[in-house]
């Protein structure tokens, strides 16, 4: 067997991930108790807050802040609605046979597929996941074939595949990107059930064993897994940090710090890539609405699933094309001849997309699944973690793999809406409403980081006093929020994502406006290897954030010392503690935009130097 290329990640092949969130009821009934009244405090807060508190001097001012608060407090809606409750979907025993998940009396052994679709990534990389593959592990007899997808039709990855003893597939076009090389993998294939990797995915032996009873039951389609970033940065301690720098008195200084606020890492997960608040929070908590969506990686699907709503939708947007031909004709027997033969022209020049050709081809499919009325197909969110993969490097690549979900999603939003057609139900369009929402928070989130700017400089109110009927409806709010907040994800520490999260807004309005124009929203291979520099030319926008928060505290500080005067003392402080919030969060990503691994070189990475200045636009 030939040796492993090292790579950067060869150092942290035994570290594990961390089991999934315990169910603890009594924490759920807290979160439960404190949503519920997050919920009433705040419709109370925002009903006062248009009827009361609007600054009637400058309503061009006013009125946005608080449209944009009532945004906000509808993503809160939403947002409570998905975190309501955790009802996981008892795990059975792994099938031994396939009449066991298949019901067509098949006596035989069942069949899976393990893809790992690539195109430009290092073979050698890549040969990693295919070892794993092969060591998936199951306790009956059963036919696992591995293969590999390559949409770069390279003979130096045809030629690890050989080596490896694994099927090697390929096609002469890259039509439809992932999905449509995911569909000429289907082509060729006939396994019962597909499990979908990435390139750099390396799957763990039990995946089989902890997936497979779950489709025990028929109306099962797919089963999704946790992403887990097994080479994020574990950090170094501060006090190990301060002694490095200045001796036993940095590390006792560093000691007495953590002793007031806690432990404190340094240059841990600078991107915060962990997805654990994704996976076991919110897309587990979908379980109960049947509309935990496929993320792609880490996902094994029910290949009669897949094919069968890709034939109705298929069939559906024929007979919608050939409706839409042969409207206009009014006599009986010639649309009927007419429709006839537009029938065949369509089919032909329609596409049979088991995997929707987009760039969002795994929630695309998704939603193609969950509105199935025929069929009523269910999905599943697996909490255990699976398989392993590789986080963005570098921001760019981080940037870019968030510019593509942002864009892709919203395309999906506004061109081809799941929620105004029919098909799901209630509970899953508000799972998937939520998804979309997300997307649009850009649009109030600049109002939030420029109204306290605005309003330190220039002197005008958003409100039409600081008044303490204000604090008294503001204050509660804001409060529950934070403790209902910290209890609806319980074990999972995301106060960095938050301010990430604000902080990447010129990344969603780039893939905003993407959208809006109309622009392809290419397929981008995530890089495997992290590109050289540093990338504040991505951060422009926040950098300037910041100096403008700084200058506008600076400016409100300095008129408040030449001219004391308590009103504008409480302005000063309630628009300064916004500003600096909004300051900090934009640190968070100029932090990330300078990191840089440790030791970069001996780790064996290889290094590129591809950057350029707008490519995410």
């Amino acid at each position: 067997m030939r040796p492993l290329k090292k790579f950067y990640f060869s150092e942290y092949e035994d570290r594990k991930p961390e089991p999934p969130l315990a169910y603890n009821p009594r924490i759920e009934f807290l979160w439960q108790l404190c949503a519920t009244a997050t919920v009433f405090l705040g419709i109370w807060y925002i009903q006062w807050r248009w009827a009361h508190s609007l600054n009637h001097d400058a309503l061009w001012f006013s009125v946005p802040v608080a449209l944009a608060e009532t945004l906000s407090f509808i993503g809160l809606l939403l947002y409570v609605n998905n975190l309501w409750s955790t009802d996981d979907v008892p795990k059975s025993p792994p099938p031994e046979m396939r009449r066991e998940v298949m019901f067509d009396g098949a006596d035989r052994p069942l069949s899976v597929d393990i893809f790992l679709p690539t195109y430009t990534e290092d073979p050698e990389l890549i040969r990693y996941s295919i070892r794993d593959a092969m060591a998936v592990r199951y306790p009956y007899s059963i036919d696992i074939k591995v293969h590999v997808l390559d949409d770069g039709n390279r003979p130096e990855m045809k030629a690890v595949a050989q080596q490896e003893g694994v099927n090697y597939i390929t096609r002469s076009s890259n039509i439809g990107y992932k999905a449509g090389n995911l569909r000429n993998g289907m082509e060729n294939t006939d396994g019962d059930f597909i499990v979908i990797l990435d390139s750099d995915t390396r799957v763990f032996p039990t995946f089989l064993i902890n997936t497979l009873g779950y489709f025990r039951d028929a109306d099962v389609a797919w089963v999704q897994t946790p992403q887990w970033f097994y080479d994020v940065p574990e950090g170094t301690r501060l006090p190990d940090v301060w002694q490095n720098a200045c001796g036993v008195v940095g590390k006792w200084s560093a000691k007495a710090v953590e002793t007031v606020v806690g432990p404190i890492t340094v240059n841990q997960d600078p991107f915060i890539s962990d997805p654990k608040l994704f996976y076991d929070v919110i897309l587990r908590r979908r379980n109960r609405a049947n509309a935990s969506f496929c993320c792609g990686a880490g996902s094994i699907h029910r290949r009669g699933a897949v094919m069968e709503s890709a034939l109705r939708d298929y069939s559906s947007q024929v007979q919608g094309m050939v409706a839409g031909y042969s409207e206009n004709e009014s006599v009986p027997d010639r649309k009927a001849q007419l429709q006839s033969a537009l029938a065949t022209e369509c089919a032909l020049s329609t596409e049979l997309t088991p995997y929707k050709f987009h760039v969002s081809e795994d929630i695309y499919t998704s939603i193609v699944l969950h509105e199935d009325t025929e069929r009523n197909w269910k999905s599943i969110l697996h909490p255990g973690v699976e398989t392993k993969m590789l986080s963005p490097l570098d921001l760019h690549t981080w940037a870019l793999q968030r510019f593509k979900y942002a864009a892709g999603t919203l395309h999906i939003m506004l061109y081809d809406n799941p929620l105004r057609r029919s098909g799901m139900s209630l509970a899953q369009k508000m799972m998937y409403a939520m998804t979309f929402w997300s997307y649009l928070a850009p649009i109030w989130l600049v109002i939030f980081i420029g109204a306290p700017i605005f309003a330190l400089f220039s002197g005008i109110s958003p409100v039409s006093a600081y008044s303490v009927e204000f604090f008294a409806h503001l204050l509660p709010f804001l409060l529950m929020h934070e403790l209902a907040s910290a209890l609806g994800t319980w074990g999972v520490d995301n106060r960095k994502g938050k301010m990430l999260n604000l902080a990447f807004f010129s990344f969603n309005i780039q893939a905003m406006w993407a959208v809006v124009m109309r622009r392809e929203i290419k397929f981008k291979v995530t890089p495997k290897s992290r590109n050289t520099g540093n990338f504040l030319h991505l951060v422009i926008p926040q950098i300037t954030v910041l100096c403008l928060c700084v200058l506008a505290i600076g400016y409100g500080a300095v008129q408040q010392y030449l001219d004391p005067n308590p009103q504008r003392l409480t302005a000063l402080i309630v628009n300064g503690f916004w500003a600096s919030i909004n300051g900090y969060a934009m640190t968070v990503l100029i932090a990330a935009a300078l990191w840089r691994p440790k030791d970069i070189a001996s780790a064996g990475m290889e290094i590129q130097d591809q950057v350029k200045q707008g490519e995410l636009a």
